[in-house]
This record gives C-alpha cells, structure tokens and sequence, in this order.
C-alpha cells in the first residue's frame, strides 16, 4: 500500500464536504470543523501531558459514540497515520494498529454506520478486499451499530372487560407511553422494522460502561471521546419546541470517565432550552470545561443549517479545576482574544466576553429585578388560539382582548385568573420573539400599552401593571431602550422571551423617564462597554431588514 492510496486529506473535492445533512437534528460535521475541534484536543493533551503529541502516542484510543458520516475517526485516523511513522514505520502494520487498537465508532443508524464504515475503512465492509484494514474479521470492525428498541413506561390505563371471565381489568393503552431514556412517544417512534427507531444506544441504557463493553466485546477505556451527537427529538414539535437529547449523549460520555470529551452542541443550553437546567447548572458548576468556543450567528460553523442560538463546542478535562477558556466566533474567525473566566457566577452562561463587565457593574448595585412583575406565561388562562367575538356589542361586562394576530372581546366573567388585573394600566410583551435574521438584534417586541378594561392570550406577558398611564408609558420607554434588551439578550437564547429573560433587568422605579444616556451614567458603563452594547442591539425606531 502506498501513502497516497491511504491518506485522505487534501483530495479535491472531499466527499464529506458534499454530503447532504439528513435533517437539522443529525447534523454531519464539517471536515473543517472537526479539525477544528481536533486542534483544541491536541493542545489540551499537551498542556496536560509536558508537550506530548497525542498523535505520537500509540495507547491512546478515541470514541465517536454518535458517528455519522465518520470525519472525526477519518480525521483522527489520519492524524495518528502520520504521527506514528517513526514508532511504526511499516504503514500496513500502523493502519492496522490504528483502525483495530485506537479508532472506535457508534453509529446513530444502520446507513450512517455504513457511511461511516466506507469513510474509514474505505469499505462498505471492515473486512472486504478493498478495506485498508487488514486484520478484521468481522464486517462491522470498531464502527458498531445494532437495531435498539424504546423502553416505554407510563401509559395511560384503562378499564377492559376479560372476554372469558367477565371481570373487568386494568390494561395499559398501548402508544401512550414515553421511552424511559429520551423522553420519546410512543405514538411518534414505535415502529415497524422497515423504519429507523431513533432510540440511540449510547442513551437507551443504566449502565454505560457495561454497554460500551458488550458492543466492542471488551472492556475499552477511552482516553477521548468526541463527535457531534443528534440534538432533538421532533417529537410533534418543530425547532425549539422538540425535546434536546444531546444532554443525555454529554452526561453518558463523561460516565465513562475520559480523560477528555469533546462535543459540538447547540448552544440553546448556555441559558435556556426544554430539561436543560440540570444539565446546565451541571456544566456551569464542575469547573472541568476547559475551552468553549462559540458560534453565535446563524449558519457559522455549520453552513445552511439553521440552528437557533448557533451552536458551540467545548472541551471537558476530566482531571482540570479551574477557569473556562471563552473564544467567541464569527464568519469563522477569532473575534478577540479568549478569555479564562468562571462560569459559575451567575446560573446561565453569559457568552459574550465583552459583556461580563456590563453585568458585572449592573448586578453589584443589588436591585430587584423584573422576573417578579413580569407575569408567567398565559397570563389571564387563555391559550394562544383562543378568540372572543369581532365585536363588544351584546356583551354584558366586555374586556378588549388582546390575542394572536387580531383583537377581539370577552365578557370579563370568561376571564379565567387574574380577572382583577383587568382594571389596571398594563404593558404587553410578546412572548415570541425573533426572527430569521442570522444575527438577532431587537430581542424585545415594541411594548403595548393597554388600558383598563383589557386582557391577553398568552401570546403576550404582563410585563407590568400600574394605576397611571403615565407610569405604564415610562415603563414601556424603559423596556425599549437599548441597555434593556442587551441585558435581555445576555439570558435569551431562543425565539422565546419568557420571564426568564428579564432576570437581568433592573426595575427600577418609574417616577422618571429613563434614558439609555441616563442608564449608561447610572451603571458607569465606559465607552467601550457603551460601543460593544449598542453594537449587539438595534434601536427599535430602525427599521432593518431581516436577512
């Protein structure tokens, strides 16, 4: 075998760069970005090994437990091809060290198992006479992939009469349950055999080590593990609404004790996202993520992929305390220099390097914030599909309702709660906001002041409520301000602007009109800290044109 009949990198076009993703959940990694992520790996393994080359190290063995199109056992695979030319000079004997002793797979379904499969092995087969492996004897070699079933619990019971004794017994109703491990129903993935289950084996078990050690028939302990896991379930929702799972691929990998794990993964979990508190307090608090690198805008890192919130990669040290380096990302350069900090000083992520210091000088005054007068969700009980009549005429008691895309009226006894919020002065907030820009620059809708006599589906909040409309019109002004929604930004990290995201917020008494000129004063923001906050967030009298 010659080297240019086993090296890969440097073939122009390389296949892996024009492969299609499947969908915006399985996501293949680009070549590039997965060198990326390879090239923080190699330095991290220096600093902890005295400047040793992770390439140059025959024992070390590598595990993509989510394997796709197979570049990152490609790429690793490469990588160790050449650094171990001088401990293995034969390159037959070096590949087959490789590829049956270092290099591992998991594959997330049968076709990207065979995908990957002919990425590494340059075979449909680890075994067939075109593998540059030649020591396998099983067709599958170290990428492994087998059918894995949902375990459904918590199906609804109901009343059935036995046909032979006439007693009346409790059964489960079948496709009402959900997967003890994903989350998963049982109405959207059980399954025939003709379709994919999507019940990934790395998260379908209790007992990680155990499963990893029956699917390669050894017990392997990984010194890495790295990929790019599926991140959702579409589960009957779409986008942010689908339950995230890639939690679930981090904590497993890091049950399996590595030395290091490096994933790519939305970055909705920095701040938000459906089951991810835990996860996030988890990540924030154990000082082991050593590097994060961030892509903030849309399409970065992974082209024509609509990802919202962008998406991230971090590198998690087993063995390291200590601070988290942040590189911020964009059109796929450095922007700025990274930046060691502590990611534990508030509860979400605040991405941004620059805008630590802002919220550092606004959080040490100490004043209360708007998640207390911002309302939760569905504020007065009314979904957001519910209507009243075109018209007040005929109605008794009747409430202006303020509701999707339209107004209409209710009589104020079909208010639901806080019927009495009815008689004040308040300002409306929607509660989505967003949109298909790819870099997000308003994060607030313009308030609603709505008088006495009104109400909300839950397509809006109460952003507050006051006896005066001099006072709900202040309030609106604060809510518009620049220096408002940067601070929102900091926690919004989706189309969603809930309550949460007002945490940041000071409320500040509305006996005055505030300024952003007046708030950058009161908070000792300096120049630069005014130039960065002005330059994430647009005035709303611009008019800008979505891209």
């Amino acid at each position: 075998m010659s080297q240019a009949t086993f090296s890969l990198r440097g073939r122009n076009p390389d296949v892996l760069t024009c492969i299609a993703n499947l969908s915006n959940d399985e996501v293949f990694t680009p070549p590039e970005f997965a060198n990326q992520m390879l090239d923080t790996l190699e330095a991290a393994w220096a600093e902890a090994n005295e400047g040793a080359n992770i390439w140059e190290d025959q024992s070390v063995t590598f595990l993509d437990p989510f394997t796709k199109s197979g570049v990152f056992l490609r790429e690793i695979t490469s990588r160790l091809a050449e650094g171990l030319a001088s401990s293995i000079p034969d390159l037959q004997e070096r590949v087959d060290h490789i590829l049956t002793k270092q290099v591992y797979g998991i594959a997330v379904t049968e076709l990207t198992g065979m995908l990957a499969r002919r990425s590494l092995y340059c075979s449909k087969f680890a075994n067939g006479k075109h593998s540059i492996a030649k020591s396998f004897t099983t067709e599958d070699g170290n990428i492994w992939f087998e059918r894995t079933e949902h375990t459904w619990k918590g199906r609804e019971r109901a009343l059935q009469v036995d046909t032979i004794t006439g007693n009346e017994l409790k059964v489960d109703v079948a496709g009402t349950g959900r997967c003890a491990f994903c989350g998963a129903s049982e109405e959207g993935y059980a399954r025939g055999d003709e379709l994919e289950t999507y019940a990934y084996s790395f998260i379908h078990t209790s007992d990680i080590k155990a499963r990893v050690a029956q699917q390669f028939g050894v017990e392997v302990h990984f010194d890495v593990i790295i990929g790019n896991p599926p991140y959702q379930l579409d589960d009957g929702g779409h986008g942010n609404s689908a339950t995230p799972i890639y939690q679930h691929f981090v904590e497993n990998a890091m049950a399996l004790d590595p030395k290091f794990v490096v994933m790519v993964t939305p970055s909705r979990w920095f701040a938000g996202g459906r089951g991810l508190d835990k996860f996030r307090s988890r990540m924030l608090s154990s000082h082991q993520l050593k590097y994060l690198v961030d892509f903030p805008k849309l399409y970065d890192g992974f082209p024509g992929v609509k990802i919202r919130g962008g998406i991230s990669y971090f590198l998690w040290d087993r063995d390291y305390k200590g601070p988290c380096w942040i590189q911020t990302m964009w059109d796929g350069k450095p922007l700025g220099e990274p930046v060691a900090r502590s990611l534990d000083a508030y509860d979400v992520l605040v991405r941004r390097n620059e805008a630590v210091s802002i919220l550092e000088k606004v959080s040490s005054v100490g004043e209360q914030t708007l998640e207390l007068r911002v309302s939760p969700g569905k504020p007065f009980g009314l979904r957001t599909f519910f209507h009243g009549r075109p018209s007040a005429t005929g109605i008794e008691d009747p409430v202006r309702l303020y509701g999707s895309q339209r107004i209409s009226y209710v009589d104020r006894s079909e208010i639901p709660q806080n019927a009495d919020w009815v008689d004040d002065w308040k300002v409306f907030m929607t509660a989505v906001q967003g949109t298909s820009a790819a870099v997000e620059t308003k994060f607030l809708s313009k308030p609603i002041v709505a008088e006495p006599g009104t109400a909300s589906t839950e397509t809006y909040l109460v952003a507050g409520r006051f006896k005066s409309e001099a006072e709900a019109q202040r309030y609106s002004a604060y809510l518009r301000t620049r220096f408002v929604r940067f601070l929102v930004s900091l926690r919004k990290s989706t189309q969603h602007a809930n309550r949460d995201v007002y945490s940041f917020v000071p409320d500040l008494p509305q006996s005055e009109h505030w300024t952003d000129a007046k708030l950058y004063a009161r908070y000792g923001l300096t120049k630069d800290e005014i130039a960065f906050l002005e330059s994430q967030v647009a005035a709303h009298d611009e008019e800008l044109v979505d891209e």
